[in-house]
């Protein structure tokens, strides 16, 4: 009896187990995209708006931890190279799956908005219904080009 009893609390234990891996399955960070990221992320960060200094110009081989590569002169893009160290780096301020947690994300949003208090470069985004706060967020929550 005590042996059923046992082979039951353990195929209660495995049935569990099972259960609780494909929840946090279910729930795992999403991968960030390359793709997005060249196409639609590094364009922000060269954008200039209005009342605002570009954000490549004080990250661009800055000592901060939003550190961009500085585009070669004569050129006004990444490299493929560059774009990748990019996306490298950039990854690392980001928690995939939640924008509003993410340094890349918060830093430049005014604290009205729900960001951090203090940025040198000024507020980039006035709320997190900016297009380019969205768009941001859309690759930290790990959108495709084709999604």
């Amino acid at each position: 009896m005590a042996a059923g009893r046992f082979a039951g609390l353990i195929c209660a234990a495995v049935v569990l187990i099972a259960a609780c891996g494909s929840h946090l399955a279910s729930h795992a960070a999403p991968a960030l995209n390359y793709d997005f990221f060249k196409n639609r992320i590094e364009p922000i960060f060269l954008e200039k708006r209005a009342g605002h200094t570009r954000c490549y110009v004080c990250h661009a081989e800055s000592n901060n931890a939003f550190r961009l590569e500085k585009i070669v002169p004569g050129e006004s893009f990444w490299s493929d190279e560059q774009s990748r160290k990019n996306f490298e780096m950039v990854s690392k301020l980001v928690n995939p799956g939640e924008p509003d947690s993410s340094r890349l994300l918060l830093h430049p949003l005014a604290p009205e908005g729900g960001g951090d208090v203090f940025h040198s470069g000024g507020r980039q985004f006035a709320t997190k219904d900016d297009p380019d706060w969205k768009t941001l967020a859309d690759w930290v929550n790990g959108k495709k080009l084709l999604d």
